[in-house]
């Protein structure tokens, strides 16, 4: 059973968030009539809040010790998001109702990758369950804009909602099939069994060299704003830079997130095999290719070509990063909860990076390479705190990165 809900559950949150992320801009507008300016201020305040819950409820999780019930809390208050924009009129209620549901609502996947770590659950596995969320993401888009289309632009809140329920009736099972799993596990739980679960708490509550967090997170703050930057930048490279129609750049971000999938299972079957930083390694290295590469592409076909080495890099960064995180922090609720950061303030640093690319000769070419730099930056800083870790007699020893 436990085989169907986890991935039945990363189906529904990663849904929830593909559903409702790329519609909230035109729900503002077209719902509530806000302008460009009000719309860039509400999704920035939304996003603030949302990168403050995904630090907050999973470390409270942490003290609990138990991810499933705030899990359950999460999807019963994007059933009550849904509602609640269905109904507001004003602006300042539907950021309100935004911040105070939506934030905590959008902290559920991060919970499920808590629960997956403190179960026990692979790192194959835990990539495993990421490209499910990824394979959400190929198809939720583009049945968000059918729905507007044929619906009209509140029709995507009841389907949001529906969604949602999935998620309420799926995290209901996934708490009853894990309460079962430990009756089974206690029962049967060797003379030791008490010593083995202090440690298990005694592991909970170490804390990892600091230095080395914020150098990792450094590093991925960094990969995860040149992904954010180009998925913002292609539109307006593809129009302006290549003369092209707006529709390739939906082609090329799709044709990305659909080998992104395959991907991740290949990197799924990597882990183990490989360390971490040999996998990472080969993320930035074709990151670096794809960015530099796609600076200087002029017909489509090119363009499209690249989505290959894009959809590897950010498979690198998405699956080996979050067990890296996993296994740097001992807390599965705070390793969870600053990955997932990384990719909001990543986005946070899109915008001048865009900003100062595109303030060249080369257009928004530019960008592109400006992405190629920072992630060859933050390759260089990974490698370096592994050179350091491994010299004799480091008090630390060598990282995760190094297994």
């Amino acid at each position: 059973m436990r085989r169907l809900l986890v991935p039945s559950s990363a189906l529904v949150w990663g849904l929830q968030l593909a559903l409702l992320n790329p519609s909230l801009a035109l729900l503002l507008v077209a719902l509530y009539d806000a302008t460009p300016g009000e719309v860039g201020a509400v999704l920035a305040i939304y996003n603030a809040g949302g990168l403050l819950a995904s630090l907050v409820v999973p470390a409270w999780a942490d003290r609990r010790g138990d991810y499933l019930a705030p899990m359950l809390g999460c999807a019963l208050l994007t059933v009550a998001l849904a509602g609640a924009l269905s109904v507001v009129t004003t602006l300042p209620l539907v950021l309100v109702a935004l911040v105070v549901l939506g934030g905590p609502a959008g902290v559920g996947s991060t919970l499920l990758f808590a629960h997956l770590k403190h179960s026990g659950t692979s790192p194959t596995d835990v990539v495993g369950t990421r490209a499910v969320v990824s394979l959400a993401w190929v198809g939720g888009p583009p049945l968000a804009t059918a729905i507007i289309a044929v619906f009209g632009e509140r029709a995507i809140l009841a389907a949001i909602a529906v969604v949602a329920i999935f998620g309420v009736l799926t995290t209901v099972m996934l708490r009853r099939s894990s309460t079962r799993e430990r009756e089974v596990r206690s029962a049967g739980e060797a003379p030791d069994g008490g010593a083995e679960a202090a440690q298990a708490a005694s592991a909970l509550t170490s804390t990892p060299p600091r230095g080395r967090v914020v150098v990792v997170l450094a590093a991925f703050v960094a990969l995860q704003a040149t992904n954010a930057t180009v998925v913002a930048v292609m539109a307006l490279f593809v129009t302006a830079t290549l003369g092209l129609d707006m529709a390739w750049a939906g082609i090329a971000l799709g044709v990305a997130a659909a080998l992104e999938i395959p991907a991740l299972l290949v990197i799924a079957r990597l882990e183990g095999r490989y360390s971490r930083l040999a996998l990472i390694t080969s993320g930035a290295v074709a990151g670096i290719v794809y960015y530099v590469g796609a600076a200087f592409v002029t017909l489509p076909w090119q363009l499209l070509a690249l989505q290959v080495l894009n959809a590897w890099f950010f498979a690198a960064v998405a699956g080996t990063g979050l067990t890296l995180f996993q296994a740097i922090v001992a807390r599965p609720g705070l390793a969870s909860g600053l990955y997932a950061n990384t990719r909001r303030v990543g986005a946070i640093i899109s915008g001048p990076l865009i900003a100062l690319g595109a303030a060249t000769s080369l257009g928004y070419g530019a960008v592109f390479l400006a992405c190629a730099a920072l992630t060859a930056a933050a390759l260089a800083l990974l490698l370096a705190l592994v050179a350091v870790e491994r010299r004799p007699g480091h008090p630390s020893g060598p990282s995760a990165l190094s297994r």
